[in-house]
């Protein structure tokens, strides 16, 4: 069995049970092919008075064996807002002799970092240190947001150049990487995976009657019925689908997310006199989003920048066509006019997509079809594959 060392500060912990839950699902699916063996270290960031979100989450902070996957959790210094710059080495110190440590009980074949920024510089030199080969994967936002600003795309363009090979969640994510500067030929693609068991179409027969009574407010049975699912932050677009649902009088949005945008667009909500027809759910358990999905009508994500939304696939495969803009991996996923459709990141336009998909009346086992190449299991065996690439295996 290989061992791989995984860096990742998008990770899933007791205080944030749902952050970053796409890069446990990966690691946990590699991990459960037995073919290697995973390690991760999630650093998490406390600032040097833990305050508000942060004292908790500094509990938060404990090591653990989590579905198959070896998870440290050492804190580093963080300073808000004005700490971004050194980030990365900052982590790099902290994590380094952690990493050192377990290399010399049990040696790692592979260091590999789960976003870019400010992982993919933390783990470059983290891999250098151990003389080890580097993966490094780009999710969207690290590559659309971060590359956007100096200090952090010469950081990024440098770890990218150490590397032996890098990941995008999607072609467009990939031509970006490329259009920063990062070398072509060590890009790979690796699409997201996906529960088929979980996320499969519903029976919408009494299902909004059941949310009603298990979230607390109440759906129609008749009327229209949207979500969006996303953190509750300006670049996803809630504010849009918020001025959309205006236009349609009896319908209903279901927001599933967190954010600091949530004041905000609990504001606009009340002043388009849509509040009561607004239902901000929060983060939700994984059992129950695919209900939500699939007692909507089309999930409404307008975003501005992504890379391969997972809430696009997952909706999808609940036989729930999506509404979202040309952004990011958007046409990978929207392959047909089933699946959904691309829109203008304007209220009209985001309504009319709304209003297209309720009159399309299509059926969810159609729309769930266009999701079938979608699997963990997939995913997992591309990415070892792409580990056995790197570590001269295949």
């Amino acid at each position: 069995m290989k061992r791989i060392l995984s860096i990742s500060t998008l990770y899933p912990n007791a205080h944030s049970p749902r952050f970053g839950t796409f890069v446990a699902r990966s690691l946990e699916a590699l991990a459960k092919r037995g073919d290697w063996h995973v390690t991760l270290i999630n650093p998490i960031g406390i600032p040097p008075i833990a305050f508000g979100k942060y004292k908790p989450l500094a509990s938060a902070a404990v090591d653990g064996e989590e579905f198959g996957v070896e998870v440290h959790r050492p804190r580093f210094t963080l300073i808000p807002k004005v700490g971004v710059r050194s980030n990365p080495s900052v982590i790099a110190r902290k994590v380094l002799p952690l990493a050192q440590r377990l290399h010399a009980e049990n040696p790692f074949d592979l260091v590999d970092a789960q976003f870019f920024y400010p992982d993919g510089p933390a783990a470059a030199w983290i891999a250098e240190s151990l003389g080890l080969p580097l993966s490094i994967k780009a999710r969207g936002s690290d590559i659309t947001f971060w590359g956007a600003k100096d200090f952090a795309r010469d950081q990024m363009l440098d770890a990218a150049g150490r590397a032996r090979g890098l990941l995008a969640v999607s072609q467009a994510l990939a031509d970006d990487m490329v259009n920063l500067g990062m070398p072509s030929g060590r890009i790979s693609l690796h699409y997201t995976g996906l529960d088929r068991d979980r996320f499969r179409p519903l029976d919408h027969a009494g299902l909004r009657s059941m949310l009603s009574k298990s979230l607390g407010f109440e759906l129609p049975v008749a009327a229209p019925v949207f979500s969006t699912v996303g953190a509750l932050v300006p670049h996803k677009g809630q504010d849009l689908a918020i001025g959309a649902l205006a236009r349609f009088p009896d319908a209903h949005l279901m927001l599933v997310g967190k954010g600091d945008d949530e004041v905000h667009l609990r504001n606009l909500a009340n002043d388009l006199r849509v509040g009561h027809r607004v239902h901000f759910l929060g983060s939700v358990d994984h059992d129950l989003l695919p209900l939500i999905l699939s007692a909507s009508d089309a999930m409404v994500l307008p975003s501005a920048r992504e890379g391969l939304a997972n809430a696009w696939v997952e909706a999808i495969a609940c036989g729930t066509p999506v509404v979202t803009a040309d952004v990011g991996g958007a046409r990978e996923i929207i392959t047909g006019p089933g699946a959904g459709i691309l829109v203008e990141r304007t209220v009209e336009d985001v309504a009319a997509g709304m209003e297209h998909m309720l009159a399309a009346k299509m059926k969810q086992q159609v729309v769930a079809a266009y999701a079938d190449r979608f699997s963990w299991q997939q995913h997992a065996a591309d990415l070892a594959a792409y580990y056995e690439r790197l570590t001269g295996g295949a």
